[in-house]
Order: C-alpha cells, then sequence, then structure tokens
C-alpha cells in the first residue's frame, strides 16, 4: 500500500473518499459559522447539525464526536462489559483497521462472522454466538458495516437487517450499526437513512468521506447512550470548544453532497467495466453497488502492492493494495469522469507494459 505522503505527484486520486477536500462553497459556510463553546451546548452550528443527524437517523439523540473510529468505539465500550464479545463481519473496519481498539479501551473481543462481501445471513449469525457458559465470552453486541468497504461496498438490504437485529433482540444482544458510508447505501437502495437504523441501538454516519468534510462523524441513539457516550467523549479527550467551524461544514455535507454520490456510484460501475476486459484483471461490474471498485489481478508478473506504486510513479494515478493481488479504487466528489477514464487507461497500459517486459524477459532466458 502506497504510504501517506507519497513523494510523486498525485493526478488521479482514487486510493479512498477520505482524501476529498472542502469546496470553497463549504469553506464559506465554515468561514461564516456561528459558533460557541460545545462542551456548554453552546455552538449553535455543532447544535444545527446535531439535530440534522438526529432527524435523518431517526434517533432521540447525537453527538458530534471527531471521527468514526472514536464513534465505533465509544459504542463499543458502552454496549460490553471486559471479556463481552463483539459480532463483526471477519473483513469489518473495525475489526481489521480498528483492531486493538476495543480489546485496548473496552476489555471485547471480536467474534468474526464468515460473510459474502460483509453481508452475512440469521443462520450464520445464530451459528456463530456459539455455546453460551460462565466460561465464554458472552455476546454483548452485533455490529454490522452498512455498506462494507472490504466487502467491496456492498450494501446490507432491509430485509437483511431486520432478520439479524431480531436474532440479536431474541439473545438480548445489543445492535451497533457502523454507518461510515450510510449515505451511500441509502442512494444506492433507495431505503431511507431512518428505516436502516431503526433497528439499531447505535449508529453513526461518517461526514468526512463522499460527503466532503474535512473531519467529524455523528453517532445517534436514545438520550441515556448519548449521555453516556459525552461522558466518553470527555474522558477519551473528543471534546472540543468551537466545534461549529468543523460542524457547518458537515451540515453543508448532509444538505447539499448527497444526491450526488450517485455520480460517484455511477464512475465506479463505469471503471469497472473499463478495467473488466483486461486479460490481467478480474471483477465483475454488476457487484459493484456503491463508490468502491475492488479488483484481482490475474497472471500478473508483480504484486498488487508493486504495481499501484508503479502506477502513482509513473502515472500520477493513486490506488490501494489490499493483498498481494487485490486492488481497491474509490470514487468521490474530487474524480470526475475524465479522472476516472484516465485512471481506467493508465492502470491497463502499465499492465500492457509490465506483462509485455515480463515476457521479453522470460524470451531472453530461453
Amino acid at each position: 500500500m502506497i504510504p501517506v505522503g507519497s513523494p510523486y505527484p498525485i493526478r488521479i486520486d482514487l486510493f479512498s473518499d477520505t482524501i476529498t477536500r472542502p469546496s470553497g462553497a463549504m469553506r464559506q459556510a465554515m468561514a461564516h459559522a456561528e459558533v460557541g463553546d460545545e462542551q456548554k451546548g453552546e455552538d449553535p452550528s455543532t447544535n444545527e447539525l446535531v439535530a440534522l443527524a438526529r432527524e435523518l437517523l431517526g434517533k432521540e439523540e447525537a453527538v458530534f464526536l471527531p471521527s468514526g473510529t472514536m464513534c465505533n468505539q465509544i459504542s463499543y465500550a458502552l454496549h460490553c462489559r471486559p471479556g463481552d464479545a463483539i459480532l463483526v463481519d471477519d473483513n469489518a473496519h473495525s475489526l481489521r483497521h480498528e483492531e486493538t481498539g476495543a480489546p485496548a479501551l473496552a476489555g471485547a473481543l471480536f467474534r468474526p462472522i464468515k460473510a459474502d462481501r460483509g453481508v452475512f445471513s440469521a443462520d450464520q449469525l445464530t451459528a456463530a454466538l456459539g455455546p453460551e457458559g460462565r466460561s465464554m465470552a458472552r455476546n454483548a453486541v452485533l455490529s454490522i458495516e452498512q455498506p462494507s468497504n472490504l466487502g467491496g461496498g456492498t450494501c446490507w438490504s432491509l430485509e437483511g437487517i431486520t432478520s439479524v437485529t431480531a436474532v440479536a433482540r431474541a439473545h438480548q444482544i445489543k445492535t451497533h450499526m457502523d454507518g461510515a458510508r450510510l449515505l451511500n447505501a441509502v442512494v444506492a437502495t433507495g431505503v431511507s437513512a431512518r428505516d436502516f437504523c431503526a433497528p439499531f441501538d447505535s449508529v453513526w454516519l461518517d461526514l468526512s468521506k463522499g460527503l466532503g468534510a474535512p473531519l467529524g462523524a455523528v453517532l445517534a441513539g436514545d438520550a441515556d447512550f448519548i449521555s453516556e457516550a459525552w461522558r466518553l467523549k470527555q474522558r477519551w479527550g473528543g471534546s472540543m470548544r468551537q466545534s461549529g467551524i468543523v460542524a457547518a461544514a458537515g451540515t453543508f455535507a448532509l444538505r447539499n453532497n448527497v444526491d450526488r454520490l450517485a455520480d460517484d456510484h455511477a464512475n465506479a460501475r463505469l471503471l469497472a467495466e473499463l478495467l473488466a476486459g483486461h486479460r490481467n484483471i478480474s471483477i465483475d461490474p454488476t457487484t459493484v453497488q456503491t463508490n468502491i471498485v475492488l479488483f484481482d489481478l490475474v497472471d500478473c508478473p508483480v504484486t498488487a502492492p508493486v504495481l499501484v506504486e508503479r502506477l502513482l510513479r509513473k502515472c500520477g494515478v493513486r490506488m490501494g493494495a489490499f493483498g498481494p493481488s487485490t486492488i481497491r479504487a474509490v470514487t468521490h466528489l474530487d474524480v470526475d469522469t475524465a479522472g476516472v477514464r484516465l485512471a481506467a487507461e493508465a492502470l491497463c497500459e502499465l499492465l500492457d507494459e509490465t506483462y509485455s517486459m515480463h515476457v521479453s524477459k522470460k524470451e531472453l532466458l530461453t
């Protein structure tokens, strides 16, 4: 994976939707935000964002936090006791990229469920619950990611969510949604955020990915849950003062950048279609539902990390290596359709060049 702070000039950045930068209009909203002390409840812009998110997600209360990771970790700490288990899919972000958080902060362990592109069934969840006993970890919380990042942006259906959360409730297990890209799922499926969130005790929405805000997330739940979340926000250094300057970016994003997520989805499908015909790439474009494109290298003489490094160094196009043969590209508001076409062309040409060099070298050795 190309490290952050790459020395190479970047023309087209598809590494993640987290690299989006505030637009001029968003910066204007930030510059003119009315502010006050967040901890005293006196920041009007933060209060406005929280009210907007609370209505959008259909929850009683909400709190503005610096990051989605903090949203997950606060939720796990409140739903679990030390020694409890968190049920997640085996490629969940909280397991793969926040792995030490829950054990260190909540004393909880993960119980992974084998999933298909980040989605599992009620039967798979039931099987994963395992035996109960005084020496066994108590299943405390079911956590799903909507949509699944490492599942290639795959969305849970409302029926799927309803079925697994029903199993959780039947076993007195709390439910949590990692909604980092929740509004991508909303735009892709036509199901409202309120309906997706209804079965969950806690849910959060990221503002700094496809929505384009510079940072921040909103965690929502009932009033008692958010009251306790504030305690951990304070304890873990997440409380802010005049947070309205960045909260205003989130409000702008929710009011202006949601419907346009459909453009990112269309660009992701286009990228998948342009790559699908190459002999060294394996991808089914019909599986691309949102803005994440995961594809595998086939019969390629170099590994994915080597290829993405060359792609950046030689072409100024950045993608991410997610294993020895898997590459991820994420579309977002800072890359238009022309940029996607150029990125696909650059990658295919580089693959052809790499393959030809490999064949020539083999011929010289025979």
